[in-house]
């Protein structure tokens, strides 16, 4: 029977700026546009954790019954590790769909916006179908994609629109920084599994695309974020606060160019991770001064 803490440590708390970040930001869009409700971002932020922490128990029940687990570095796995069993893994990770499914539907609710309904559903199907089911789109160089879309676009758009009730074009380009440093964290943990995967037959895009070219994606993930913000000082000086994260950035970056593999990059993950975090909140406060 796995411990509490084994519990926390497999829901992968490293990965929670995933969830947490393109909130802030989508946050920040209804600020600067005059619509923010507390209660509904709050609702929105415990929808976007929900599905994290599900699609990481979802994924560790998918690999751990598929044995992909079994020699893997990093994280708390609970099936691999044979701390739970697959069945309790599986009921905590549906019991997180279900909680954001249900958390979701009062916003739909409140909102009206009943095609919100399809994107929660495609959210869902998203963080399950990643590792789960008979063709696992996350084995076939499909994850960052998908990263990008449902840890970007999705909850930043979606969580401006829930306050302001209406599609900007701030949100949209909000989601592109927003994405691409969520798809930084997959980058560098598939970079790290790299080895154990390919063994394992899990194509993941670090596979498909080799070491070399996995590092400099992962590079392009960290700067071009900051490249947006920069392009977007001549619409007002306060998008120039990201910058104040970059040094947060050099770390991370150097240990990856440096070609350190396995066990090593566990640290680049949680540098990333804060690099996300600060990017988040400047981003936020930036874009609620902007709009």
């Amino acid at each position: 029977m796995a411990t509490p803490g084994q519990w926390i440590a497999g829901a992968r708390p490293r990965t929670l700026p995933n969830a947490i970040v393109p909130v802030m930001v989508g946050t920040g869009v209804a600020i600067g546009e005059g619509g923010f409700v507390w209660w509904r971002a709050i609702l929105a932020l415990l929808v976007a954790l929900s599905l994290q922490i599900g699609v990481n128990y979802a994924n560790d029940y998918s690999d751990g019954i598929r044995g992909t687990d079994d020699q893997r570095v990093g994280p708390m796995r609970l099936v691999g590790s044979r701390a739970a069993t697959p069945r309790q893994v599986l009921t905590a990770a549906l019991s997180c769909f279900a909680l954001a499914a249900v958390l979701g539907l009062v916003l739909v609710v409140v909102t009206q916006a009943w095609w919100i309904l399809l994107v929660g559903a495609a959210s869902i199907a998203a963080a399950w179908f990643y590792t789960g089911g008979k063709r696992p789109y996350g084995y076939r160089g499909l994850g960052e994609l998908a990263v990008f879309v449902f840890f970007g676009v999705v909850p930043v758009v979606g969580t401006a629109y829930v306050q302001t009730e209406s599609l900007s074009w701030p949100a949209f380009l909000a989601s592109i920084p927003v994405g691409l440093l969520s798809c930084s964290m997959l980058v560098v943990n598939n970079l790290r599994d790299v080895g154990t995967d390919g063994e394992s037959g899990k194509r993941t895009l670090a596979v498909v695309l080799g070491p070399a070219r996995t590092r400099a994606l992962y590079v392009a993930c960290q700067v071009i974020p900051f490249a947006v913000a920069i392009t977007m000082i001549p619409l007002t000086p306060w998008a120039a606060l990201v910058l104040l994260a970059l040094p947060l950035a050099i770390t991370p970056i150097r240990t990856v160019l440096s070609e350190a593999v396995g066990p090593a990059l566990i640290a680049v993950l949680q540098q990333t991770g804060k690099l996300q975090m600060a990017y988040g909140l400047l981003f936020a406060v930036g874009l609620a001064i902007i709009f």
